[in-house]
């Protein structure tokens, strides 16, 4: 989608001895993605830990960034907006209590992270994608009057309901839905991203009731209350889409869904799986995007192994690649670094090789467009997937 700048790649000739590849194009049809989530959520990746100074952050994105570029990635999906808060200065959301401390209080020195890691994404020749959170609210045992002052859902608590431990955002009222929409869109105008991401937050996974009043006041139409929340996930993914086109032609959208759409014993047209469902637990009918072109591209989390009698990565890596068969929704597989440890409980994951497998039989899939890591702690110099990447990287990215 944008143009890579001769100057980028000299940039990059000049940075690094080995060549690497140039930028590819969020739209490139003859480029695979081979990416990374850097998850900011209770600074999983980055920062480290709140407070920190903008040079120690800087320091920390560009040691990311380097190892990115050290493994042949060509792309970043950075958390940019983790819960209702922003790693930017918003005048819709508060500032990230995961970058200062406090919700809504500045970082050191005003620091903008998503507009640096664009800035470091660029130099290195990796595209940067704002991965945002759609509809969470707070983690953990948190009331809304523990939010900033300027927190959408403070302001309107009426737009929220609380589920568990955690407060979400209502999917099913159409301001709320336009507020994520208004958000996406902030960044798209005011940042030179090259896509706008989301992950599986949709609505809770287990069993809700808390919307049922409003499923009185906006359910007209509809026989149950099941297709009325798919509905309104339809509703945002296809006006985000439009929004985000519209705002800037050249910024492609795209999903990261739980990797099972539907178990073929639910669903006729599922996988043969045994796992949760993201179309009935999440209400997110991902195959009928994709069918109906409504986003660029899907990360299906394809996070178990080959042979998985549950969920096998095979298994599912075909199916997906059968959903966006004959569309022109790419397919790149959401796939699970993280797991790989010497000492993981399952047998498959102790054996860094089970990566390899895994990114070999990618490779030989047609309609597999590349993958994306979680998360840039498990690609780190020493880290058990870290060796599989490097050395599959330099043979075939």
């Amino acid at each position: 989608m944008i143009s890579t700048k001769l100057s980028f790649v000299s940039l990059i000739i000049a940075s690094f001895a080995c060549a690497l590849p140039s930028a590819a194009s969020a739209k490139d049809e003859t480029r695979q993605l081979h990416g990374v989530w850097v998850s900011c959520v209770s600074n999983i990746d980055f920062p480290s830990k709140p407070g920190l100074s903008a040079n120690q952050m800087r320091a920390e994105a560009d040691a990311i960034l380097d190892r990115a570029a050290e493994l042949r990635l060509n792309a970043i999906f950075l958390q940019a907006r983790p819960m209702g808060d922003a790693f930017y200065p918003s005048k819709i959301y508060p500032w990230s209590g995961f970058l200062s401390g406090e919700q809504g209080k500045a970082p050191d020195e005003n620091f903008d992270a998503l507009a640096y890691w664009i800035e470091g994404a660029r130099k290195r020749g990796l595209q940067l994608h704002a991965w945002v959170n759609p509809y969470r609210v707070t983690v953990g045992r948190k009331a809304l009057e523990d939010l900033a002052e300027t927190n959408p859902a403070r302001l309107h608590p009426e737009w929220t309901f609380q589920h568990g431990d955690r407060i979400y955002l209502n999917p099913g009222i159409p301001e709320v839905r336009q507020l994520v929409v208004d958000g996406m869109v902030e960044i798209v105008e005011n940042y030179d991203v090259d896509g706008i991401h989301i992950d599986d937050y949709f609505y809770p996974e287990r069993k809700i009731t808390e919307d049922e009043k409003t499923f009185e006041e906006y359910g007209e139409g509809f026989d149950n209350i099941e297709d009325w929340r798919r509905h309104n996930v339809d509703l945002l993914i296809e006006a985000a889409g439009k929004a985000i086109h519209k705002a800037k032609s050249n910024v492609v959208w795209g999903v990261s869904p739980a990797g099972i759409w539907a178990n073929k014993s639910s669903n006729p047209l599922g996988s043969e799986t045994r796992g949760n469902q993201c179309y009935y637990n999440l209400y997110a009918d991902v195959r009928g995007w994709i069918k109906k072109e409504w986003i660029d591209y899907v990360v299906p989390q394809i996070y178990w192994h080959i042979g998985f009698e549950i969920a096998d990565f095979q298994i599912l890596t075909d199916w997906w690649s059968d959903v966006v068969k004959d569309t022109n929704v790419k397919l790149y597989v959401g796939t699970a670094a993280y797991r790989v440890d010497p000492n993981s409980k399952t047998e498959a994951w102790r054996d860094p090789a089970q990566l390899a497998k895994q990114l070999e039989y990618m490779a030989d899939s047609p309609e597999v467009d590349g993958q994306v890591f979680f998360t840039a702690h498990s690609l780190k110099e020493g880290a058990p997937a870290s060796k599989p990447i490097e050395e599959y990287g330099k043979e075939r990215w």
